[in-house]
């Protein structure tokens, strides 16, 4: 990418969030997965209808025939020819399956809301990402910016340190020390660009691809101070999408072994069918041999499929069933106490970045005057370089630390919504 920041559009976290909803890859299998599942719930009503089934057939025959009859005589025209029509329409409709059609049902239709909400949790883990790695790309442009502002100080400090070498009052080695640190500054610079150029390839991924190749971010990182605890641990099981999706994995075991139960009944089935066959001779050896014959009718009955003994099949997959659903639950549970950890890891994590963060704040600005103060007493003749560079030293650091809070304390927050569930609404 081209490093001409005023040749490139800029690029609005807004904007990123929106074009990695439409294209992030991660979404748009989650939306075809749950399309499936939508298309099985729609035909649901299925399971309670009749199975209806037609055969139609035709058969041509041509057959060489021989036959001695007891008194001596015999038949035996060759290329005896017929043919058979036949064709039926057969109905089956279960009318009873020990309740197996409606626990279908309704598995069916809870899948097709699993697919939503795994949809949701999806997205809400990709604004997640999208966020942390665009701030990530304004923190590392502000480090940037912290070593550039450094870079016009350690400049001004060759400046002076090669002036005085020039009239006597300096030493070579303080203009090479001086020379050394703003090389190693320019290092540092050319690191960081190369950080941010990654960072943005990384979140052209996480779009889809579907940024453009060059692109500016903001200048600073957006915080809210005014998160609450409660308010986000308050109603948890209902908004964060794990706990949803593992509450939701919890009903459709409880609906497989309802379906698993059914097989201790009976099915009662309808049977109807129509049959026909029409079958054709052009010729017939025996006299009494019909050249033409033809039957149809209708039939219909009930049948009833009594389990007796299936080699304790059932009771093998209810107690299967059952185990599925208690470790589900334990999964759950220990999903719950590992997401309110977390919350509150979290949360002791935003409340100590914010305070820091307040910290820093002030800590720059008494970094940024006791550097120019520095750089005025090494002008004036009245300090060492060593006094400059200690305070460039303690500039560094402030920097440092107050761009980490801002950004440490923007992962906290986004971290706490992803939990409540609240960063998609």
């Amino acid at each position: 990418m081209s490093h001409c920041a005023f040749s490139q559009p800029l690029l609005s976290h807004a904007e990123a969030l929106a074009t990695a909803l439409r294209n992030n890859y991660g979404i748009l299998l989650a939306k075809t997965d749950s399309v499936g599942g939508a298309i099985d719930a729609s035909y649901t009503y299925g399971a309670f209808l009749p199975q209806v089934n037609a055969t139609l057939g035709t058969v041509w025959n041509n057959t060489t025939q021989e036959q001695k009859f007891q008194d001596g005589s015999q038949r035996g025209p060759n290329n005896v020819k017929s043919n058979n029509l036949a064709g039926s329409l057969n109905l089956n409709w279960v009318l009873f399956d020990g309740l197996r059609m409606f626990a279908t049902k309704e598995r069916v239709e809870e899948m097709a809301r699993l697919g939503s909400l795994s949809i949701k949790n999806q997205v809400v883990n990709t604004v997640a990402e999208v966020t942390n790695t665009y701030y990530q790309i304004v923190r590392e442009k502000q480090q940037l910016k912290a070593i550039e502002e450094q870079m016009a100080v350690s400049e001004e400090r060759v400046k002076v340190a090669d002036r005085k070498l020039s009239t006597g009052l300096g030493s070579k080695p303080e203009l090479l020390q001086a020379q050394v640190d703003l090389n190693a500054q320019k290092s540092s610079q050319l690191k960081q660009q190369t950080l941010i150029d990654q960072l943005k390839e990384q979140l052209n991924q996480l779009c889809g691809m579907g940024l453009p190749e060059e692109f500016m971010v903001e200048e600073e990182i957006p915080f809210d101070p005014n998160l609450q605890l409660e308010n986000i641990r308050d109603n948890l099981t209902a908004t964060n999408p794990s706990l949803l999706l593992a509450e939701r994995n919890i009903g459709i075991a409880q609906l497989t072994l309802k379906e698993q139960k059914a097989g201790r009944y009976p099915t009662v089935s309808f049977n109807a069918a129509y049959n026909y066959n029409r079958n054709d001779n052009q010729t017939v050896v025996n006299p009494f041999q019909p050249l033409v014959s033809r039957s149809n009718g209708f039939n219909y009955g009930f049948t009833a499929n009594i389990p007796i003994l299936n080699n304790r099949l059932v009771e093998r997959n209810i107690e299967q069933a059952n185990l599925d659903i208690a470790y589900l639950q334990l999964a759950y549970a220990d999903q719950k106490s590992q997401i309110d950890a977390n919350l509150e890891n979290t949360y002791r994590d935003y409340a100590y970045q914010k305070q820091a963060l307040q910290l820093e704040e002030e800590n720059i600005e008494l970094a940024k005057e006791n550097v120019a103060i520095a750089l005025e007493r090494f002008r004036a003749g009245v300090s060492t370089y060593l006094e400059l560079r200690e305070a460039q030293k303690s500039l560094e650091d402030a920097y440092n630390r107050l761009i980490a809070a801002r950004y440490n304390a923007k992962v906290a927050e986004t971290e706490l919504l992803r939990l409540k569930g609240e960063l998609v609404r």
